[in-house]
């Protein structure tokens, strides 16, 4: 990522951190939504119109300059040792998710049995895992990527098929917005590879829309998860099935 799009990702993370929306900065310095939008979407910025935006928003631009200077590429996994951790203590999981979510500290105290300090000693721990960079007034932001997955058949995954994956089957999957697709079919490799690259680009437009809806009112929004698996497989009933010879 080059310089200029760091500056522009450091500026949307103050922008979130003040609360600041595309709607609200664009009546601050007379532009149109829209084309707040279309400059955030450009890679690039010119230094009087990001000195306008830091004016309008009581960001210093210094700061935005300094911490895109000290940005450091996120990763896109943990480290084993990372998950090792968090699913020793699954309150502590349980908060990373919120974190990976983007959830603020009032709104997990609000929803789960964990108390406020509880909650700040959990988000502290997150920090040393270098997972996020607690901020001051307990706010955060993340060090992994939008691209962030799970390790393959790392902890994390180990633990959700032993613990998530029966649960989250077991729902009826016919609520509003809710679907449940078991596809076979024998494909080719390159065709297979085709595919999951389909899968990643949903990944990619999923991550998108959680952004996008960040906006919105927390009562406007529900929690979906998309679980995903693609692999080469047959049921093993259906194996003991077939012809031999």
């Amino acid at each position: 990522m080059s310089s200029p799009e760091l500056v522009l990702q450091v500026l949307r993370a103050e922008l979130r951190a003040a609360s600041i929306t595309y709607k609200a900065l664009a009546e601050r310095i007379g532009m149109s939504e829209s084309s707040v939008k279309r400059m955030f979407g450009q890679k690039d910025m010119a230094l009087s119109r990001l000195a306008q935006i830091c004016t309008a928003s009581g960001i210093a631009m210094e700061d935005v300059l300094r911490r895109a200077a000290d940005v450091q590429p996120h990763a896109d996994t943990l480290t084993a040792v990372q998950e090792k951790a968090l699913i020793a203590k699954p309150r502590l999981l349980l908060v990373a998710i919120c974190c990976l979510g983007h959830w603020t500290l009032e709104q997990v105290i609000e929803t789960y049995a964990i108390s406020e300090p509880e909650c700040i000693g959990f988000l502290a721990e997150l920090d040393r895992l270098g997972v996020i960079e607690l901020k001051p007034l307990n706010r955060y932001s993340l060090r992994v990527s939008n691209a962030f997955h799970w390790l393959a058949d790392g902890p994390v995954q180990q633990y959700v098929r032993e613990h998530v994956v029966g649960d989250y089957f077991g729902g009826r999957f016919d609520g509003p917005g809710e679907t449940l697709m078991c596809l076979p079919a024998r494909l080719s490799l390159p065709s297979a590879r085709e595919l999951l690259q389909k899968i990643q680009q949903l990944a990619a437009e999923l991550a998108r829309l959680h952004q996008s809806d960040r906006r919105l009112p927390a009562d406007e929004r529900d929690g979906f998860t998309l679980l995903l698996g693609f692999r080469s497989w047959e049921f093993a009933a259906f194996t003991e099935m077939r012809r031999h010879g």
